[in-house]
C-alpha cells in the first residue's frame, strides 16, 4: 500500500485537501498586502456624481484629511471573467501618461478589501481630484450666467486640453459637456478618458481601422456617422465646435435620436455631404447606405447668429463645424482665431462661479418639464416640419 496513489485512497481525503488549499488560498488573497494600491476604504463616499456606461462616480472625503475631497470612479468589473477589464487598463495608463493643467489628474487607483462577502473579488476604483461642476450642469442651470469673457475662458482651456493631447497622440472620442469638468476656481478639465485611445499616421500606407462606434450620438462628427474607419483629432474638434454653440444656446445643438437622424440634422445645419465640400466622401463605407438629404445649403452663421452675436465666435464655430475633417480647424490654430485675442479678452470664472455654492453635474440636473423646449430646439422642430426634410421629430430632453 505504501507505493499506491494518494489520490486514489478514498475519496474524502482528495476532496479535504482541495478545500484546504482553497480556504488557504482565500485566506492568502484576504491577507494579501497589495503595497501600491491602497484600499478605499480610506475615503468615505459623500454622494453619487455620476452614472453611464462607464460604471458610477463619486464625491469622497478622504478620512485623514476631512477637508480633502476626491472623485471615485467605479471599475465595472461585471463582464470580466478573469483578471482586469482591457478599457479600464487602456485608460489607466492614458491618464499615467497625460499631465497637465485642463486634463482630469488621476491620483491612484484604490480597491476593496477581497473578502468572503464580495467572493474574494476586490471592486477598483479610480482616483481624480474633485471637480466641483461639469459644463452640462453648469449649462442646464438658467442661473448661471456666461459672459463673452467667461464664454472665452472655457473655450480658451478646452481647446489647450485638446491641443496637449492630440500633441501627445491621444484621441478624446467622447466629446460633450458632461465630460467637461469646472473646478470652483474656474479651471476647466477634460474628464472620462473611458473612450480614449493612441493614435499614430498609418503606416505602410494601409489606413488605421478604429472602430466608429464612439462619441455620443449628438457629438459624433459626420465622418463617424458615415463609417470612417481611419479617423484622427478632427473627431473631438468636432465635439468642441458643439459645446462652443452649446455655450450660448444653452442646450445640445442637434440631437438626433438615432444615426441617420444625426445625419439629417447635420445637413440642415452644415450644408449636404457633396463631393464639392468634402472630396471623396462618398467613398465612406456608410455614404451609400444612408438616405443622405441634397441640396442644403450650409446655415452655420445664419442658424446661430441670434444666439452667438461676436462675429468672431461665429467664424470660429464655422471652421470647428467643418464637415471634411481635413478642413476643420485644428486646435492650435482655433487657439489663435481672433476670437481669443480680441476684447472682451477671455476673463476668470471665479468670480462667477462664486455665486453658485452648490456642485452642479448633468446627473444631478433635475430632468426637464415636457413642454418647456428652448427656443433653438422649438426653431429646429420646425425647421424639420417641412417634408422635404425627411422630417422627424427633434428629442428634446
Amino acid at each position: 500500500m505504501s507505493g499506491a496513489d494518494p489520490s486514489s485512497a478514498g475519496g474524502p481525503v482528495s476532496t479535504s485537501s482541495t478545500m484546504l488549499s482553497l480556504a488557504d488560498k482565500q485566506k492568502y488573497i484576504e491577507n494579501y498586502d497589495f503595497p501600491y494600491c491602497d484600499e478605499s476604504s480610506k475615503y468615505e463616499k459623500v454622494t453619487k456624481i455620476g452614472q453611464g456606461t462607464f460604471g458610477e462616480v463619486f464625491k469622497a472625503r478622504e478620512k485623514k484629511s476631512t477637508k480633502k475631497f476626491v472623485a471615485l470612479k467605479k471599475v465595472l468589473m461585471e463582464n470580466e471573467k478573469e483578471g482586469f477589464p482591457i478599457t479600464a487598463l487602456r485608460e489607466i495608463r492614458i491618464l499615467q501618461l497625460l499631465k497637465h493643467e485642463n486634463v482630469v489628474n488621476l491620483i491612484e487607483i484604490c480597491r476593496t478589501k477581497a473578502t468572503v462577502h464580495n467572493r474574494y473579488r476586490s471592486t477598483f476604483y479610480l482616483v481624480f481630484d474633485f471637480c466641483e461642476h461639469d459644463l452640462a450642469g453648469l449649462l442646464s442651470n438658467i442661473n448661471v450666467k456666461f459672459n463673452l469673457g467667461e464664454i472665452k475662458k472655457v473655450m480658451q482651456q478646452l481647446l489647450n486640453g485638446l491641443y496637449y493631447i492630440h500633441s501627445n497622440k491621444i484621441l478624446h472620442r467622447d466629446m460633450k459637456a458632461a465630460n467637461v469638468l469646472i473646478t470652483k476656481n474656474g479651471v476647466l478639465k477634460l474628464a472620462d478618458f473611458g473612450l480614449a485611445r493612441a493614435f499614430s499616421v498609418s503606416k505602410n500606407g494601409l489606413p488605421n481601422r478604429y472602430t466608429n462606434r464612439v462619441v455620443t450620438l449628438w457629438y459624433r462628427p459626420p465622418e463617424l456617422l458615415l463609417g470612417d474607419r481611419n479617423y484622427g483629432p478632427p473627431v473631438d474638434m468636432w465635439g468642441a465646435g458643439c459645446i462652443m454653440a452649446e455655450m450660448w444656446t444653452r442646450s445640445p445643438i442637434m440631437q438626433g435620436a438615432t444615426e441617420q437622424q444625426q445625419l439629417i440634422l447635420i445637413s440642415q445645419l452644415c450644408g449636404s455631404f457633396t463631393n464639392d465640400v468634402w472630396p471623396d466622401v462618398e467613398n465612406l463605407e456608410l455614404f451609400q447606405k444612408m438616405e443622405l438629404p441634397l441640396g442644403h445649403k450650409r446655415k452655420v452663421r445664419e442658424r446661430l447668429r441670434p444666439y452667438v452675436k461676436d462675429p468672431h465666435g461665429i467664424d470660429l464655430l464655422d471652421y470647428l463645424l467643418m464637415l471634411d475633417p481635413k478642413k476643420r480647424i485644428d486646435a492650435d490654430t482655433a487657439l489663435n482665431h481672433d476670437f481669443f485675442w480680441t476684447d472682451p479678452m477671455p476673463c476668470d470664472l471665479s468670480k462667477m462661479l462664486s455665486q453658485h455654492t452648490q456642485s452642479m453635474f448633468e446627473y444631478l440636473t433635475p430632468p426637464r418639464r415636457p413642454g418647456h423646449i428652448r427656443h433653438y430646439q422649438q426653431q429646429m422642430v420646425n425647421m424639420q416640419a417641412k417634408p422635404q426634410d425627411n422630417s422627424y421629430q427633434d428629442r428634446v430632453y
